[in-house]
């Protein structure tokens, strides 16, 4: 009996040995083709593994665990053996022109100054001195800008003096036609979203916190699942707390993949990185990269944005970097601009919030700013409150 004790537990010892490695190999296998080594200088190494989240079964290729119909369950009944029976449904976007109908809708019931006002001043039976003053502090304070608002009072003066009468017809047509001018309808506002050669369109979507970016990339999925694009999210955003599992919850609904960290605060470029190759290795479409909500007066996180950028283009070309503003914040939102303009090549904005409480001359600043057109637009919470910009239809939701 004693001779065998020393082997029984020799085995045990064993087992516990073998336990405790089969977690480290199992992690070892997820991390397989991790970006490697060091991207610049001053670098990491190393960001994390990332996991490929899958996209949700569609409910016509679903299986049911053996011995269960199908058609008998629901969503919240799913037994625990049902391995691989996905519980979110995958949502069906509203086509794009329902979806601009209804942006247009409840931009022309918004409380906006810029129309509105306007129409009321220059519908005045004496238009003189004070009246123009009044034009001109309208236009200030709906975040047209100093240059704008010069030129357009202008333009205005000089069509009121020529017209001679002023019904209000008469007023809103040119008060039309002047402002299409400064929001200006020549501007390019396509989403560049080919593929080209073996490369999927690679969107990188940048902004500040509070502005609802994670919800942008979300949204803008949808749109682009609508126009029947293979669409892939990289969640880049490592810094905030749950912003991967919000990315990935929009994905599911949507029912496209998501590639985000295992890791708590991984390196955002190494996630960028594996999400592009993933998007080349799966022949997608469209990779869409959620960055993290970096504040513009934060010179470290701003380098490691451009950084994002650098590190992603060793794999494919970034077709698309949209900095999503809160058409809120006015002014502020002109000034962040500037600076992520700096760091990257902005080649689109996304203005959220646009509704009764923004002031729509913040769409002309930007633009005459930056030289970046405004591309889509948001007026609510909803999953659909998403559709590309414009200018006419802008123009004429204001003065309706």
């Amino acid at each position: 009996m004693n001779d065998i004790l020393p082997i029984i537990l020799s085995i045990v010892a064993a087992l516990v040995v073998i336990g405790g490695l089969i977690p480290v190999l199992m992690k070892t296998r997820k991390n397989i083709d991790r970006y490697p080594g060091t991207r610049d200088a001053n670098d990491p190494v190393g960001g994390g593994g990332t996991l490929l989240e899958d996209s949700p079964v569609a409910p016509a290729e679903r299986q049911a665990p053996a011995g269960v119909d199908l058609e008998d369950l629901e969503v919240t009944d799913v037994p625990d053996d049902a391995a691989g029976l996905e519980t979110i449904p995958v949502e069906t976007p509203l086509p794009v022109a329902g979806r601009l109908t209804r942006l247009r809708e409840r931009l022309v019931r918004s409380n906006n100054i810029l129309g509105k006002g306007l129409l009321a001043l220059l519908s005045s039976d004496k238009i003189d001195e004070n009246v123009w003053d009044e034009v001109e502090e309208t236009l200030l304070l709906a975040d047209l800008g100093t240059e704008p608002t010069m030129q357009l009072v202008d333009a205005l003066r000089e069509r009121v003096k020529v017209l001679g009468t002023r019904t209000p017809e008469q007023v809103k047509a040119l008060l039309r036609e002047e402002l299409i001018k400064l929001v200006d309808p020549t501007m390019d506002r396509s989403l560049r979203t080919e593929r080209h050669g073996d490369k999927p369109a690679i969107m990188l979507v940048v902004g500040v916190n509070g502005v609802g970016k994670t919800t942008t990339v979300g949204k803008l999925a949808r749109v682009l699942v609508a126009e029947d694009k293979d669409v892939l999210l990289g969640a880049a955003d490592t810094f905030r707390a749950a912003a991967a599992e919000q990315l990935a919850t929009w994905g599911q609904r949507v029912g496209v993949p998501t590639v985000k960290s295992d890791v708590d605060g991984a390196d955002p470029a190494s996630v960028a990185y594996e999400a592009v190759k993933a998007g080349i290795d799966q022949e997608v479409d469209v990779v869409m990269i959620d960055t993290a909500g970096r504040l513009q007066n934060k010179t470290g996180l701003m380098d490691e944005l451009g950084k994002v950028k650098r590190v992603i283009e060793k794999l494919a070309e970034v077709d698309e970097v949209l900095l999503v503003l809160d058409a809120t914040t006015g002014q502020n939102g002109l000034n962040q601009a500037r600076v992520f303009a700096e760091v990257v090549n902005i080649t689109g904005i996304v203005l959220t919030k646009l509704d009764g409480t923004a002031k729509g001359g913040i769409v002309v600043a930007i633009q005459k700013s930056l030289g970046v057109p405004v591309k889509l637009i948001g007026l609510g919470e909803g999953a659909d409150d998403l559709a590309p910009f414009d200018a006419e239809g802008f123009v004429d939701a204001l003065l309706n």
